[in-house]
């Protein structure tokens, strides 16, 4: 049995992943996958992919491309979810921010440097014109971090997924501005070099079992009251999680494109996430 050690969010986008783990399916291709829940999100796992602490990531694309750009040793292997993610920009419940505009000046809640949170913060502010280069940050770790720091006055926005942070608004912790998608798909699996050298048969064997899995998530759905079920563990409200399926399309795909690859570079560098881009071989591993 190959120990293969994984990180991602623990969030709805990965149920995937445990329903294959609890049936057991990886164990049956001689794949002992360990999976290890990040709360303070890609920042996080960047970090442990160039620690070695974890072998493999289903981390944000914009952040993981970043990272790998500034010397993290490992590749792209796969885009997991092809649709983009919807980010909630949220302030405190009695903030007098009220509009995009108002959070011109405004001081960031971040989980960390290199995080989606950060980096997205930066994409909004480019787009709605405003000074990317003096924005001010507080590092807060995690969602929990952020609740304390909007609420406690120590920053003034943050931004995370928008059906995570659902269930702060309908409690009046948090008040949404806005949201804003990313003109790209949100998760990408990542490996680190070393793993994909010496173990490459068994990430062709995760991958191949996390293709098959996702299947049963392409409507119609193969997995009887999948959306109670996200519901029910992943504490949203029914409604929440029927709109969040509708608007997810998941990628199967064995291979990656390095004209997407590319696509998304040249956005990255218009939003001045990345200063130029690279050789996509760089970024990109095909293991198929």
């Amino acid at each position: 049995m190959k120990e293969i050690k994984i990180g991602g969010v623990p969030e709805h986008f990965n149920l995937p992943w445990h329903l294959a783990m609890e049936a057991g399916k990886f164990s049956k291709k001689g794949i002992d996958l360990k999976w290890q829940d990040f709360h303070g999100g890609t920042g996080a796992m960047c970090k442990a992919l160039r620690n070695g602490s974890i072998d493999m990531a289903v981390v944000l694309t914009e952040g993981i491309i970043k990272d790998i750009i500034n010397g993290n040793p490992s590749k792209i292997v796969k885009i997991y979810v092809e649709s983009p993610l919807l980010w909630g920009i949220h302030v405190g419940a009695h903030s007098r921010f009220q509009t995009i505009d108002d959070l011109k000046e405004a001081s960031i809640a971040i989980s960390r440097y290199g995080s989606g949170s950060q980096l997205m913060a930066i994409v909004n502010a480019h787009k709605n014109g405003h000074d990317t280069e003096n924005l001010r940050y507080e590092i807060v770790k995690n969602l929990d971090g952020g609740v304390a720091a909007l609420t406690n006055g120590d920053a003034d926005y943050f931004m995370w997924e928008h059906f995570t942070t659902k269930p702060l608004v309908d409690k009046g912790i948090f008040r949404r501005i806005d949201s804003v998608t990313t003109p790209w798909p949100c998760f990408v699996i990542a490996v680190r070099d070393e793993v994909l050298e010496n173990d490459s048969q068994a990430i062709k064997a995760i991958i191949k079992v996390i293709n098959t899995q996702l299947k049963k998530f392409e409507v119609p759905y193969a997995i009887d009251n999948l959306d109670a079920l996200l519901a029910t563990r992943y504490e949203q409200q029914l409604e929440d999680i029927k709109e969040w399926l509708s608007i997810t399309k998941w990628n199967r795909k064995k291979s990656i494109s390095k004209k997407l690859i590319n696509s998304i570079q040249n956005k990255l560098v218009k939003f001045n996430v990345i200063s130029e881009e690279v050789n996509v071989k760089m970024l990109l591993k095909k293991i198929d």
